[in-house]
């Protein structure tokens, strides 16, 4: 049956296999879920517990790179305590083309796991206020549940605050 599924979707199901995750959770919904809106909507949860794989270009010493924040969907991501989390000078949004070539996902599909490159992560502790959060299978159309403590281990990230906003209970 896998074959019949795109293959940044198969990618992200042998991801989660190899880090001791159920690909079988992976899961098609009937409508996308490329925003943490739509995807609440889609699986009648609140914003905040879906996980929002946001890619953005850290720069420090004239060098830049990819890193990838956790985040809930309940909040913005604050960008001066995410470079301070990184340890770097700045932090700006990537690019549809950083992106892709990063994590092998287009936007609106990034997967905490099964990216192309190694890329620097952290997880927004405020994802630990649930018992299960969802997550992006690798396509706008695809997700899966998780908890905080396996996206921790899956992705080896910083739990740090990423937004000094409340949490949006939708």
């Amino acid at each position: 049956m896998d074959q019949e599924l795109h293959p940044s979707v198969v990618r992200v199901k042998a991801a989660l296999v190899e880090l001791g995750g159920d690909a079988s959770l992976v899961q098609k919904l009937d409508q996308s879920a490329r925003t943490s809106a739509e995807a609440a909507a889609a699986l009648g949860v609140t914003a905040a517990q879906i996980v929002n794989s946001l890619i953005f270009v850290a720069h420090h010493n004239d060098q830049q790179f990819p890193v990838l924040v956790l985040a809930s969907g309940g909040h913005r991501v604050d960008p001066d305590l995410v470079a301070s989390a990184f340890g770097v000078e700045r932090i700006t949004k990537a690019d549809a083309d950083i992106v892709k070539t990063a994590t092998g996902f287009a936007i609106g599909g990034v997967s905490p796991v099964g990216h192309l490159t190694e890329i620097p992560t952290i997880l927004d502790l405020d994802l630990g206020l649930f018992d299960e959060v969802w997550a992006a299978g690798g396509h706008p159309y695809w997700v899966y549940p998780t908890s905080f403590s396996e996206l921790l281990k899956m992705t080896k990230a910083n739990a740090v605050i990423v937004s000094a906003t409340p949490l949006q209970s939708s």
